[in-house]
């Protein structure tokens, strides 16, 4: 079932705004299986059912109705092909679909999976750039390696940072331990990376993480599940209290998209075996919502 119902395609005459897709595998470590992350992108369809009559009905979240009365202009094409450990195919495949979009033109966005999808997903953006990119998490996912895999989902940022179509990034919701150590931290740094715990957004509000992000910048988000508190994103593989909340989440995806360009959304590390009476899933359906209302209205 597609998100909210939405078609697999627009008529002939029509360019999609925004297309969803989704990705099961990324880049999986030696020894371990992450096939309980395939799942996601299709509860997150499943969630979004009990709305799908409502599209165009009030969303007080966005201020009017999805499309603002307009026709459905963002499509659900499904899920790509990935397998379990074909690591190097599974970036390949994930980082050509989401250039096929990017030729249509329109926003790509990727439901995931772990957090290794944001590596290939940025990498589609080669040509795009400058980008900024905004994460929302509650680590800064810097190693550069891990039991000898550089692409895994401890290290999408640091391998993004290497992206020279990459102008900057602001990580917001950290907070508590992470993977990361001080050589990690350093190297976050050193390269200028922004950081905004998730203390510094629950005290300042949304405008720590915004003020970072220059006036008119092309940027894209990438959403880790455990960003926000578990309170309410119960289903993810690492649950941290202090988490960003999701008023100050749809609020930051809002605000971003008045202040910069949003060209690329992906929403990561949700883990279903976690979850608490589609809890996660629920919460993930309206944030992807609030995604697309953001993207339509800039």
């Amino acid at each position: 079932m597609p998100f909210l119902d939405f078609p697999a395609q627009l008529p002939e005459n029509r360019t999609p705004r925004a297309v969803i897709f989704g990705a099961g595998h990324g880049s999986t470590y030696p020894g371990k299986d992450s096939s309980a992350y395939t799942g996601a992108a299709d509860a997150i369809r499943a969630a979004s059912q009990e709305d799908a009559g409502l599209v165009g009905h009030w969303d007080f979240d966005l201020g009017g109705p999805l499309f603002e009365g307009h026709p459905v202009c963002c499509i659900d094409i499904g899920n790509i092909d990935t397998r379990l450990h074909d690591n190097a195919g599974n970036r390949a495949r994930i980082e050509a679909q989401t250039r096929s979009i990017l030729a249509l033109p329109a926003v790509p966005i990727l439901l995931g999976g772990d957090d290794s999808l944001p590596i290939p997903f940025l990498a589609a953006f080669a040509d795009q750039g400058p980008l900024w990119v905004l994460q929302i998490d509650a680590h800064i996912d810097w190693r550069d390696e891990v039991d000898g895999e550089r692409y895994g989902y401890s290290s999408p940022m640091r391998r993004i940072s290497e992206m020279s179509h990459v102008a900057g990034l602001v990580q917001v919701g950290l907070r508590a331990v992470g993977s990361a150590g001080k050589n990690e931290i350093e190297a976050a740094q050193t390269y200028g990376s922004r950081f905004v715990t998730a203390r510094e957004v629950h005290a300042e509000g949304i405008s720590a993480a915004l003020k970072h992000i220059p006036q008119g910048a092309r940027c894209v988000v990438t959403l880790d599940c455990d960003g926000l508190d578990p309170a309410i994103m119960p289903g993810v593989a690492a649950r941290t209290p202090g988490g960003l909340t999701y008023t100050q989440v749809i609020d930051l995806i809002a605000g971003l998209g008045r202040r910069a360009r949003i060209v690329g959304f992906d929403l990561v590390e949700f883990y279903p075996p976690n979850d608490i009476d589609g809890l996660t899933a629920l919460t993930a359906s309206r944030l992807l919502v609030n995604a697309v209302g953001a993207i339509v209205r800039q």
